[in-house]
This record gives structure tokens, C-alpha cells and sequence, in this order.
């Protein structure tokens, strides 16, 4: 009988293990009858999600399916309260796909915080695409202070099927499924709602002495933010401190009443202790803070300001950190208010006012720019606040991004006005600007291409009886961009858009006979659109003739550059292509094989957080030599669709032994990115760190100069050729 009982209590005792139940279910396997997906997942984009019972381990797993080879997505994800501490966090999941094609699979990572996006990765940049069987893949991210939500999702972009299964996520390696939450306590700036519905600001019918008052005003506020040690505390939600003050700042009847108004809002805030950490502005600093407009006050608001100064917040900031290891900056805590599609008036100025003093402390470009950022200020208050509607306010918020002239800064999110006032309709037809000249240079389908009745290399002269240099003069301040041929490139991508469903257009063929053509548009989903680059599934390598490697960075993978370099060891020359985006990072591991000895190639400005404003140079990173260096020649092929890591690359390569870079003007936008939310759910970014040759010679906006400069030409366009590959060859068997 005893043995008996023990049994059963062995029997019971292994039952309740095995029914032991996760906190999270990231396996799929709960799941209610009358439920079309798993508990706790939802559905995100618009393809077709379900559970299956083809799994990687237990009975179920997530799906996604979709017939669409436009430019929509399917995910299906998972909410988990960030309720946890630590410095890292990672999401790891296995993946099954089948014919992916015209886009993308991957796992999804996204931790959120006071209304926007603290950290993001969809794995879009490695393009997994095709048929592959189940596989693990990870995300790992830097975990975010402010976090309050983390999404785990499997994502599909494009057409084909996708299959998801155990999912895990840990934080510091610890995973979350037994992690103890944390209860955090929060900061005063947290608590504050009081304006969560509106700033109650109304601002109107204003005097150019008004205009004045408010350009003083954006300036002292965004000093505070970023120097006074109560704010960098998390005392104050600054946006609605900006809110209190308003009503009473703006009835001011004179100079010296809205002074010491100011000084007594500083006053407010506490005491300012002595601060002996405090340092001088590096003499050597390649940018220093701007502190004429301080020293232009009169003597009681310039002593109050230089005492905020020179006792400023050191470490830790509420509203600002710089990323670990990297030094770009991370502007934390700032709310997107994504819920006012269109702010109202103190929102609006919040937005310029948040913008102009993150530029102004932490942009390490502004010298670059060919207008004044100091008097930018100024200028786009009346535009602010006189933006009637939800499109008035994005359109005059890209304009403002666009005048930093940085390729990276754009609205990535929340313009939705804007996207809707570039047209919902497209052309199958992709243009390039080729020698100034709007031409066709490849359909999006290629069945339809006889529909058209254009042919690659006819020249687009007008649209709906506009010229094309008209609408580029009418345009172009809403295209942000380093220099002209990004912003064309840009362009280029909208020009053929429309609400409409048909554009009339004047084109000219190669007899350079004018003709008028109504072209069909399409919505965008029924077009295999891609902006710049064709996406591609070859490999990534090949030899061509005479013995001549060529290499794409589009596809590159890690393990082929072993492969790379004992295919093409004993070629006369390689040609490496970066006219597209590289999928993986080469610059040293392809690097080092063509420098003799460690070379600089490179050197970096970081920000400052204990004193906002100053940027300092690092040291010359070099490209380590691993001994067996590439004997021939190296010809590297770029133009406008050189950006950011690739043109890291180009200079890289450029620190090569027997480097050729050809091409064109790349795009000069370089540097870690940085997020900026502003309100109205608006997403923007900046190169949040400097990039400069070792000589200190400069690479934003004006991009990689080529050593030899060969474009496209209308003649190898309609001749199907690759005039900068041709040149390339060339280079290399002239002996």
C-alpha cells in the first residue's frame, strides 16, 4: 500500500512540473477555442496571422501569410510589461519561411516609454528571405532607462509565409519568465499629468516684439533642460513647466518685467549648489557652446544664467544620456504625445522649441549648415504657430528638420499628411535623375511595361504640364538631404505619385521626338516598389572575366568573406560595389586584407552631457593589417546611394594599399543615428556623432569624393550598360 501511495504522489508530483505554466506565452501553446490567436498575441499590420499546429516543439506556433508583394506588412505580437532592471536585453525565437520574396522575415524587438520608441529592431537589415527550414535567430538591444512596454513580435514584409515558435527574452541573460519584477518608483517629471489633454496655450496675432519675447524664451528653457541640476534630477516635466509659464510670460508689458519674470522662474526651480566637478570647455573642443546670446542679456538675467552655468548638472540626466561605447546621444524621456495628430498652439511650440535646442546642443554637424541655426529660431516660431492644420504642422516640421541638411534627418514616422499629400497612387515606372534629367530606368513590373509605352532611357520632361524643374524648385524644401544629388535622389522616388489615378506626362524618346502620355497609376501594394535599390537574391560574389572578382555589399553575409578572400587571392583585381546599403558590417574584416600594416582611417566628435555644446575628437581608429594583405587592385563603386555605413566603408577601403574609389558624390550622411520624437507623434533623426578622416578632413555632406569621378550617362542608360562597373574593369587590366 506504501509503495502504491508513493507512486501516485510520484505520478502527481511529475504532473503538476509538467503543467506548470509560464507567466508569459510565448510558445503559442495557450490558447482558448474561440480565439483566433494565442492568449496575450495580437495582430499588427494587415496580412493574414493564425496558429498552426506546425511547430518547432510543442502543438502550436504563430503564422503569417501573404499574397501581396507591395510594401505592406503582417506581425504578430506580444505586450510585456518592463517591469524588470538591467543594461541588456535580448529576444531569441526560431523562424520557418517559405518563398519569402520582395521583402523580408524576422523577429521583432521594441521597448517603449513615454510615448514613443526607446529601442527597435525588426532584423530588416539582414533581408532573410526565401525558403528556409526552422531556424534560431536573436535581437539583442541596450535595455532603455524610461522603459515602460517591450513588444516581441514575428514580423513578414513582403510576399510568402512565415512561422514562429519559442520565443524567449531575458534581460542581463536572465530570463524573464522567472525574472522578479521590480517596482519602480516614479520620478516627479512622471508624475505630472496635468496637460496630457492639452497645453490650454493659445497664441495668436503676434507682434514682432511678441516673436522676440518667444525666441528668448525657447532659448532659456532648452539652457535649463540640458544645464539646471533640478530638471536633470526629474523634478519637473519640463514640457509642462514650459506650459505654466506661458500665460504669464506672454502678458509682459516690458523688457525688464519678462527679465525678471525669467529669473524668478530660475529661482523657483532651488537652490544651486557650487559645483567643484564643473570643467572649463575643452580648449581643443572642435565645437564649444554658444554662449553669446547669454552674455547679450542684461547684467541680472546673464548673472542668473552664468550661475546655472557654471554650476551645471554633471552625469546623469533626466532628459539626456549618450549612448554606451558609441557617444551618439539618447534623448530620453520625451514624449511624442502620438494621441494629437495636430498639437495645439503650445504643443506646436513645445515642438520647435524641443527640435531647436536639441540641434543647437547636440548636433555635431551645425557648423555645417549653409544658414545660421541661431537665427532659425526666430524665423520658424510665427510658422509653428500659424500651421492651420495636421499637414501645415509636418510640412513646416520638415522644412525645419531639412534646414540641419543632414540625409539621416527626415520624418521616419507620424507624417502621415504628408504621405497622403504625396499621393497614394504610383507609377511602375522608376526614374533617376541622370545628367539632370528625369529618366526611366527600370519598370516595377515587368509585365506591364508594354502598358506603359515608355522604355528605359526616355526622358520625363513634365507632369501635368509642369516642368520638372518647376516641381523641384516647388519641392525641395520638404526633401531633407546632405547635398543636391540625395535630395534628387529623394525626389526622384515621388515625383510620379498622385491621389489621382492617372498623370498626364511629356516625355522624349531617343529620336528626341516630344510626346504626351496619360500613365496609370497604381496603389502602391499592387507595385513591387523600392525606392532606390532593386532588392536582390544573388550571392554575393562572383568572378568575371579576366580574372576579375566582384563583390556586392547588398547581400554580403559574414561567412562569405572567408570564401571572398581565398576565391579572389590570386585575381588581378576586385571590384567592390557599395552604390546600395551593406547587410553586413565589413569595414575591418574586409578592411584588413587589403592594408600592409595598421592604417587610421578614421576619427569620431562626441557630445558632452556635463557640458552641452562642446564636441571633442577621439583618437584615429586604424584597420589592423592580418598579415596576408590582397596583392592587386582594388576598385570600390559608389554614388548618391553611398549613405551612412557605406560610406564608412568607402573610407575604410580607402585606407587600402592600392584603392581606386569611382563614382560620384555619395550621399554625407554619416554617424550613429539618433531618435527625436516630437509632438504629434512625429519620429525624426540626426548623425548623433561626428566622422571625420584622421587629417580632420571633413565627410558630412559632402560624401566620399571619388578619385576618379564617372556618372551615368542617357547613352549607357538606353545601351543597358554599367558604365562604372565598364570603368572599373578598365582600371584594372590597364596594367
Amino acid at each position: 500500500m506504501k509503495k502504491i501511495l508513493l507512486a501516485l504522489l510520484t505520478i502527481i508530483n511529475i504532473n503538476c512540473q509538467s503543467q506548470k505554466i509560464d507567466r508569459y506565452n510565448l510558445g503559442f501553446e495557450n490558447q482558448k477555442d474561440e480565439k483566433v490567436l494565442s492568449e496575450g498575441w495580437f495582430k499588427w499590420g494587415n496580412y493574414e496571422l493564425m496558429i498552426d499546429n506546425f511547430a518547432h516543439s510543442g502543438k502550436k506556433s504563430g503564422k503569417i501569410t501573404s499574397d501581396s508583394i507591395g510594401s505592406s506588412f503582417g506581425s504578430i505580437a506580444y505586450k510585456i510589461p518592463a517591469n524588470y532592471k538591467g543594461s541588456t536585453i535580448k529576444l531569441e525565437g526560431f523562424m520557418k519561411i517559405k518563398n519569402v520574396e520582395n521583402g523580408f522575415s524576422g523577429l521583432l524587438l521594441r521597448v517603449d516609454g513615454n510615448g514613443s520608441s526607446l529601442a527597435f529592431d525588426n532584423m530588416q537589415n539582414q533581408k532573410i528571405s526565401g525558403t528556409k527550414d526552422w531556424e534560431k535567430y536573436s535581437i539583442t538591444l541596450n535595455y532603455p532607462e524610461g522603459a515602460e512596454s517591450i513588444f516581441i513580435a514575428g514580423i513578414l514584409s513582403g510576399k510568402g509565409e512565415a512561422w514562429f515558435d519559442d520565443f524567449k527574452l531575458s534581460i542581463d541573460g536572465k530570463d524573464i519568465q522567472t525574472l522578479n519584477e521590480e517596482k519602480k518608483e516614479l520620478l516627479k517629471a512622471q508624475l505630472d499629468k496635468e496637460f496630457d489633454n492639452g497645453s490650454l496655450v493659445k497664441l495668436s496675432n503676434l507682434s514682432s516684439e511678441n516673436i522676440d519675447n518667444l525666441e528668448l524664451l525657447g532659448r532659456v528653457w532648452g539652457f535649463l533642460k540640458y544645464y539646471h541640476p533640478e530638471i536633470a534630477k526629474g523634478n519637473y516635466n519640463w514640457d509642462y513647466e514650459l506650459f505654466r509659464f506661458l500665460p504669464k510670460y506672454t502678458n509682459i508689458q516690458s523688457n525688464s518685467e519678462r527679465d525678471s519674470l525669467i529669473i524668478c522662474w530660475i529661482n523657483s526651480l532651488g537652490g544651486i549648489k557650487e559645483c567643484p566637478k564643473c570643467k572649463p570647455t575643452d580648449k581643443n573642443a572642435s565645437l564649444k557652446p554658444d554662449l553669446t546670446w547669454i552674455n547679450n542679456q542684461n547684467t541680472n538675467l546673464k548673472s542668473k544664467l552664468l550661475q546655472v552655468y557654471n554650476n551645471r548638472s554633471q552625469g546623469q540626466n533626466y532628459y539626456i544620456g549618450m549612448v554606451s561605447q558609441i557617444g551618439n546621444p539618447e534623448f530620453k524621456n520625451e514624449n511624442a504625445y502620438s494621441k494629437m495628430s495636430y498639437p495645439d498652439d503650445g504643443f506646436r511650440l513645445l515642438s520647435l522649441y524641443r527640435y531647436w535646442n536639441i540641434i543647437n546642443y547636440f548636433f555635431p554637424y551645425k557648423h555645417l549648415m549653409d544658414n545660421d541655426w541661431n537665427k532659425k529660431l526666430k524665423v520658424y516660431i510665427p510658422l509653428f504657430l500659424n500651421a492651420k492644420d495636421e499637414l501645415s504642422y509636418e510640412l513646416t516640421a520638415i522644412q525645419l528638420i531639412g534646414d540641419i541638411q543632414d540625409a539621416h534627418a527626415n520624418l521616419w514616422g507620424g507624417a502621415d499628411k504628408i504621405d497622403e499629400w504625396k499621393g497614394t497612387n504610383y507609377s511602375q515606372l522608376h526614374v533617376r535623375f541622370i545628367e539632370n534629367q528625369l529618366v526611366v530606368t527600370d519598370y516595377y513590373i515587368n509585365d506591364l511595361k508594354s502598358e506603359v509605352g515608355l522604355k528605359i532611357g526616355d526622358v520625363i520632361t513634365k507632369i501635368n504640364g509642369k516642368s520638372i524643374d518647376e516641381i523641384i524648385k516647388e519641392k525641395s524644401k520638404y526633401y531633407p538631404a546632405s547635398n543636391t544629388p540625395t535630395r534628387l535622389r529623394d525626389l526622384s522616388a515621388d515625383l510620379l505619385r498622385s491621389n489621382a489615378k492617372k498623370i498626364e506626362i511629356e516625355f522624349k524618346s531617343s529620336d528626341y521626338m516630344t510626346q504626351i502620355k496619360t500613365l496609370k497609376l497604381y496603389p502602391r501594394d499592387s507595385l513591387n516598389i523600392y525606392r532606390w535599390y532593386k532588392t536582390i537574391e544573388d550571392k554575393s560574389y562572383k568572378m568575371l572575366e579576366n580574372n576579375i572578382g566582384y563583390v556586392t555589399l547588398q547581400t554580403i553575409k559574414q561567412e562569405d568573406i572567408s570564401k571572398i578572400k581565398n576565391e579572389f587571392k590570386d585575381t588581378k583585381g576586385i571590384i567592390i560595389d557599395i552604390r546600395n546599403y551593406p547587410s553586413t558590417f565589413v569595414p575591418f574584416s574586409l578592411g584588413s586584407y587589403i592594408v600592409k600594416s595598421s592604417t587610421p582611417f578614421v576619427k569620431f566628435t562626441n557630445g558632452n552631457v556635463d557640458n552641452p555644446g562642446e564636441f571633442t575628437f577621439t583618437k584615429n581608429l586604424e584597420i589592423p593589417s592580418e598579415g596576408k594583405t590582397y596583392k592587386g587592385k582594388l576598385v570600390v563603386l559608389v554614388n548618391e546611394l553611398s549613405q551612412s555605413q557605406a560610406e564608412y566603408t568607402a573610407m575604410a577601403f580607402r585606407a587600402g594599399n592600392s584603392t581606386t574609389i569611382i563614382g560620384s558624390t555619395t550621399a554625407g550622411a554619416d554617424g550613429n543615428v539618433s531618435t527625436i520624437m516630437l509632438p504629434g507623434g512625429l519620429r525624426t533623426m540626426i548623425s548623433g556623432i561626428g566622422i571625420y578622416y584622421p587629417n580632420g578632413g571633413e565627410k558630412q555632406r559632402v560624401g566620399i569624393i571619388p578619385d576618379i569621378e564617372i556618372k551615368p550617362t542617357l547613352k549607357g542608360i538606353r545601351e543597358g550598360k554599367d558604365e562604372l562597373l565598364e570603368k572599373a574593369i578598365e582600371i584594372i587590366t590597364n596594367e
